[in-house]
């Protein structure tokens, strides 16, 4: 039996920072696409295949003060 199994979340907005088809390169913090040449990392084109391992994701800024009473029994 074979699921598909969500790991992402499906509201994911495109772009080349992560895109399949674009690669990193050194000048200017750009992005060089296969299909566009050199492009803003935020820029989207109807290429766009999303790369899963290219996405960092979001931290989650909940900074909790823990108290000595927390961790006692």
């Amino acid at each position: 039996m074979s699921q598909k199994i969500d790991y992402f979340d499906k509201k994911i907005t495109p772009a080349c920072e992560y895109c399949e088809l674009g690669r990193d390169t050194s000048e200017y913090n750009m992005i060089l696409c296969s299909k566009k040449g050199i492009v803003s990392p935020y820029f989207r084109c109807r290429h766009f295949r999303y790369d899963p391992l290219k996405r960092t994701p979001k931290r989650d800024d909940d900074k909790k003060t823990y108290t000595p009473s927390d961790f006692s029994l």
